[in-house]
């Protein structure tokens, strides 16, 4: 295997210590050496759950005790190596920079099996590699509804969900939304794009891990490779051979070659991802999901004169990110109440709005695509977001 170096800067953007509750908030961005970011990268302190995800443009927030300040601070991403230092150093370094490599992988074709027999292993092997046992995640969900490319309402929701990861099954039915807000609703189509289920449900059922896979269906790829924390991943592609209208759902993934884990998921046209991290074990759980859909409808002469188009149809879209912001294994700590908002649409939630809250929650920075979008839904009509919560959350 070759390396090389490349740099991931950590910059210290701000950092406090408030003297009453005795916490350290650290902000920085992950850069390689040609200084582009790094997105989604995992920034844990593993053996204590407590971690978050850099956003697409590398930018990171982690909110610690300082009890944490003797432990390790983790970073990784697939294709690089993990950084692993101490807190308390981390922070006491003058230029806070970390040097990492990067592994460059060029598997031997000889050497690894059939692509098909990886899947085989992965799917044989996920209640060995992932986070299997009763857990609780607590979870940033944000959904977009957008109409020929322009947001025109937006939904964010704060919850802990009950779960045992891949072997649960399709349905994630223990859901406990603790605080929520919204922005004012431009749609034109109101009813068009939100989905019929909780978005987190829906995750869950366009999973490859949790679905499950008819491996024999499927025509398997090696399409490239990569690395993650120093073990070589196949990426294998599959293309549905009886199932071919339904090729949205045609996975890549991810997998170690020694331990079969499966470290990335995403659909061939890339618009349904999700990435995981290791827990102290070196079990994997969910990081990190994100899916994008359109489809297009017929404009009623009405509806043309409304929106002040000859166009004769719409584009309907809608994209949703969950970020998983901690987990808990403790099954004595799990609270999570019997609710029925798996089946319920996130709009019609009734949940608490605390301006306070969402000022002081722990949350990773903006992605460009939801800073993007919270300009496109003050443009409607030129009301900030942060009024808009005010006027439409009770």
């Amino acid at each position: 295997m070759h390396s090389f170096r490349l740099f991931i800067i950590f910059i210290l953007l701000s950092f406090s210590v408030q003297s009453q509750n005795k916490t350290l908030k650290v902000e920085g961005i992950v850069l390689d050496e040609a200084e582009l970011s790094i997105p989604y990268a995992a920034v844990s302190i593993t053996s204590k759950y407590i971690g978050t995800s850099t956003n697409e443009d590398g930018h990171f927030y982690l909110e610690l005790s300082k009890k944490n300040e003797l432990d390790t601070l983790e970073v990784s991403s697939i294709g690089y190596l993990t950084s692993k230092i101490v807190v308390k150093e981390f922070l006491e370094l003058k230029e806070k920079v970390i040097i990492l490599k990067e592994d460059i992988v060029s598997l031997d074709e000889v050497n690894i099996m059939n692509p098909q027999q990886y899947v085989k292993f992965a799917f044989k092997n996920l209640k060995k590699n992932t986070v299997s046992s009763v857990h609780e995640l607590k979870i940033l969900n944000r959904f977009f509804a957008v109409e020929d490319d322009k947001a025109k309402f937006f939904v964010e929701h704060y919850l802990k969900i009950k779960d045992v990861g891949p072997r649960g099954g399709i349905d994630i039915r223990r859901i406990d939304i603790l605080e929520g807000r919204r922005s004012e609703d431009y749609r034109t189509y109101k009813d068009a794009n939100i989905g019929r289920i909780y978005p987190v449900n829906f995750m869950a059922k366009i999973d490859p891990l949790r679905r499950g896979i008819s491996i024999k269906d499927y025509k398997w790829t090696k399409i490239g490779d990569t690395s993650y924390d120093g073990e070589d991943i196949v990426i294998i592609q599959g293309v549905n051979q009886v199932q071919k209208r339904k090729n949205y759902l045609d996975p890549v993934l991810y997998i170690g070659i020694d331990s079969y884990k499966v470290y990335k998921t995403r659909n061939k046209a890339s618009n349904v991802v999700y990435i995981y991290k290791k827990n102290d074990e070196g079990k994997l759980y969910l990081s990190y999901h994100n899916h994008y859909t359109k489809r297009f409808i017929d404009l009623t002469e009405e509806h043309q004169r409304i929106l002040k188009t000859t166009n004769e149809q719409i584009k309907l879209s809608k994209r949703n990110e969950v970020i998983v912001l901690g987990i808990e294994t403790d099954k004595k700590k799990i609270d999570v109440g019997n609710t029925y908002v798996y089946r319920t649409k996130m709009e019609e939630i009734d949940v608490n709005y605390s301006a306070q809250f969402w000022n002081t929650v722990n949350l990773p920075p903006a992605t460009d695509y939801f800073k993007k979008s919270v300009k496109e839904l003050e443009s409607n009509f030129g009301i900030p977001i942060d009024t808009q919560f005010e006027l439409v959350n009770k």
